[in-house]
């Protein structure tokens, strides 16, 4: 397995032009690209069209991990031509936490060609980890030996899913189509980041030297969050300060704190108020460290 990583540790983002280079590198021995269409620790947002373009120039399937984009920008994995997509919906989809997973299966990897009846079936689809569910419908209750799929994605299921995740889940999606979908949320998203952004940049010198956002200031490489790398040792107080003060936010140790406006729920105002209760959070933070 190769991984791609950052340059440097001063600059954690990884570019376009980086990740065609490792896949240019090691493209003779490598058959499967799998990447997060957002980065969970940075937020960056990557070039999915353009990096599955090129990968798919070297011959290399693509899966991408979007549990950090779906909900959160717009996707057309479709058009894009994408081999598969995997995420959990409990994030920005908001479908709660344990709820059930998604998946995306380019059409041309979901053929089916033969029938159950031929001699070899399974001559006429991919291989995957089978299920009962995922059988096709007319043959699922005759007790055959032979797995034989529905075409699609519905033939990789596995078992019959839970109606209570699957309630839930649809509960949410209603909520997203009532909103005007995800053209009209994103554009909301793109100026609730960029006001938190603002706030963030006219703190006082004080407090602003004691961190700096690690996610691109580019809004198209970006989703909703905003990850700002503290200064050592605030973490702990940092995180304390801002619970009484009546803000959650993600923290990822050592030093970073995940801050995403979600535009479904999240208002300007609450933009405000989180860079309002990030100063002195900050400052009581440096105060006891200093003691």
């Amino acid at each position: 397995m190769v991984t791609i990583e950052p340059a440097s540790s001063e600059d954690p983002l990884i570019s376009t032009e980086d990740i065609q280079s490792v896949i240019a590198k090691h493209a003779p021995d490598t058959a499967l690209l799998l990447l997060p269409g957002i980065q969970y620790y940075t937020g960056q947002l990557f070039d999915i069209p353009t990096i599955t373009a090129f990968a798919h120039s070297h011959g290399i399937f693509v899966i991408w991990d979007l549990a950090h984009a779906v909900g959160n920008v717009p996707l057309s994995l479709h058009d894009w031509d994408v081999d598969a997509a995997a995420w959990c919906t409990y994030k920005y989809l908001n479908s709660g936490p344990g709820c059930i997973g998604g998946m995306f299966i380019n059409s041309r990897n979901s053929l089916v060609t033969t029938l159950i009846s031929d001699e070899e079936p399974e001559r006429g689809y991919g291989k995957r980890l089978s299920g009962w569910w995922g059988n096709d419908k007319g043959t699922r209750f005759q007790m055959e030996t032979k797995f034989h799929p529905v075409q699609g994605a519905a033939g990789f299921q596995l078992s019959n899913p839970s109606i209570l995740d699957i309630t839930s889940l649809s509960a949410s999606l209603e909520v997203f189509e009532l909103s005007g979908g995800m053209s009209a949320l994103r554009e909301k998203s793109k100026k609730l980041t960029a006001l938190l952004e603002s706030c963030l940049s006219k703190m006082p010198e004080a407090a602003r030297h004691l961190f700096r956002s690690i996610t691109p200031k580019d809004p198209e490489q970006r989703g909703a969050q905003l990850s700002l790398l503290l200064a050592d040792g605030l973490l702990h107080t940092v995180m304390e300060e801002l619970t009484k003060r009546g803000v959650i936010v993600d923290e990822r140790k050592p030093n970073v704190i995940r801050v995403a406006p979600a535009p479904l729920y999240n208002t300007f105002e609450d933009c405000v108020a989180f860079v309002e209760a990030f100063e002195p959070a900050l400052l009581a933070a440096s105060r006891a460290q200093s003691s």
